[in-house]
C-alpha cells in the first residue's frame, strides 16, 4: 500500500534544521466545538496622539519621535539586550550562565498608524527592506555583534505591545540556536555538493508548483514542505545570497512584491489583520564567510480555523514533536485561491 500524504499520518523532514514534523491530515475531519470569539476589525486612524510610535509623539521614556515621513528606527526603550553587559561567566556546579550583550532596535514601517505591510505600497515596502539592509550592515559591523535578527510580531495574538505597524531588530554577541542548526545543515550540504541546499530545494518547488504562492525571476514564496504552523510561508531569493545586504535593486523590488502578496493573502484568508511572527534568517556577522548560507524570510501565523481561534503548541507538540493537521499542500491551495487584492481595498472600491 503506497503512502498517500493527504490521507495518512506521516513525518516530514526539515532540510534546514534536521528536525521532523508529524502531519496528521485525517484529523481535519474531526468536528470543532472549541473556542470561538467575535472578530474585532475596527479601522485604525492614520495618526493616534496616544501612540508611542507615531511621528512627533513622546515615548514612555520622555524622548520625542521626529516627524518622520518614511521609515524610522531607534534603540528599543525596553531592550532585551544591553550593549554594556559584561561577558563574565557564572558557574556553580550544574548552574551555568554567561553575560550576553547586544543592541535592540525598533523599526517603524510607516508614519501612518493604520498601514500594515499588506496595506502599504510596494515602493514603501522597498524602503523598509532598505532600512533592514542598512541595519544589518551597520549593526553587524560592530565588534562583538555576531548575529542580527530582524523580525516582526504582528497583532495582539502574537504579543505585540503597540498597534503601530513596526518590527524589531535584535543584534547580539552569540549566535542563536535556530541559526546554529540551519548553519550546520547548510554547511553539510555545501561541503558535499558545493551548492546551496535551499537553492536546490527552490528549484524542485518551482518545478512542482504545488506549494508556490509567488514567483518571478528573483524570488519565490511558498508553503514549505516541512511547515509546522498552519499557514507557514517562506520567501527566498533564487540567487544564492548569504544576506539581505547583497540584494540588488531589482531583487529588492521583487522581495517587496512577494511580501505584499503573501501578507495580503494572509489578511484575505479570514478577512482580518492576520497575526504572525515573521523573521529573516541570514548569515551571522562573526567575520566568517558563511558561503553555504542562503537567506530566507519565514512567516509563522497561528490561525487555523478562523480569525480568532489560535493554534497553540500544546500537549504532544510541547512534550514530544511539532505536529500539524492540514498538509502544506492543503494550506498552499487555500492561499493560492485567495485574491491578490486586499479585502479592505475591495470594500472601498
Amino acid at each position: 500500500m503506497s503512502l498517500d500524504l493527504n490521507e495518512y499520518p506521516h513525518r516530514r523532514y526539515n532540510i534546514l534544521t534536521g528536525e521532523w514534523v508529524l502531519v496528521s491530515p485525517h484529523r481535519t475531519k474531526r468536528p470543532w466545538q472549541g473556542k470561538q470569539e467575535e472578530v474585532q476589525n475596527e479601522k485604525k486612524p492614520s495618526y493616534d496622539p496616544s501612540c508611542y510610535l507615531c511621528p512627533g509623539n513622546t515615548r514612555s521614556n520622555g524622548q520625542v519621535n521626529p516627524n518622520y515621513t518614511s521609515t524610522f528606527t531607534f534603540i528599543n526603550d525596553f531592550s532585551a539586550l544591553l550593549a554594556d553587559t559584561p561577558s563574565d561567566k557564572f558557574e556553580d556546579g550544574l548552574f551555568r550562565a554567561k553575560g550576553e550583550s547586544g543592541i535592540c532596535k525598533v523599526v517603524c514601517f510607516s508614519p501612518d498608524h493604520s498601514l500594515t505591510l499588506p496595506l502599504m505600497e510596494v515602493a514603501a515596502i522597498e524602503e523598509v527592506i532598505q532600512l533592514w539592509r542598512n541595519e544589518y550592515k551597520s549593526l553587524g559591523s560592530i565588534d562583538g555583534i555576531n548575529y542580527v535578527q530582524i523580525f516582526e510580531n504582528k497583532g495582539e495574538l502574537m504579543g505585540c505591545s503597540n498597534p503601530h505597524p513596526h518590527g524589531q531588530i535584535w543584534s547580539q554577541s552569540s549566535i542563536p540556536e535556530e541559526v546554529l542548526k540551519k548553519s550546520k545543515k547548510q554547511e553539510e550540504y555545501w561541503q558535499e555538493y558545493q551548492r546551496s541546499i535551499l537553492g536546490d530545494y527552490l528549484i524542485q518547488e518551482v518545478q512542482k508548483k504545488e506549494r508556490l504562492l509567488f514567483e518571478d525571476s528573483n524570488f519565490v514564496a511558498l508553503v514549505p514542505f516541512w511547515a509546522v504552523w498552519p499557514y507557514e510561508v517562506m520567501i527566498a531569493p533564487k540567487r544564492h545570497l548569504q544576506h539581505i545586504g547583497q540584494l540588488n535593486a531589482n531583487e529588492i523590488k521583487s522581495f517587496a512584491k512577494a511580501i505584499k502578496k503573501v501578507t495580503t493573502k494572509f489578511d484575505n484568508l479570514f478577512e482580518t489583520s492576520f497575526p504572525y511572527s515573521m523573521g529573516i534568517h541570514q548569515a551571522p556577522t562573526d567575520g566568517r564567510e558563511h558561503e553555504a548560507w542562503h537567506f530566507h524570510m519565514s512567516f509563522y501565523p497561528p490561525l487555523l480555523r478562523s480569525a480568532t481561534v489560535k493554534k497553540f503548541m500544546v500537549g504532544y507538540e510541547l512534550f514530544a514533536n511539532p505536529q500539524r493537521d492540514i498538509t502544506a499542500e492543503q494550506a498552499a491551495k487555500t492561499l493560492q485561491e485567495l485574491p491578490d487584492t486586499h479585502y479592505l481595498n475591495s470594500i472601498d472600491n
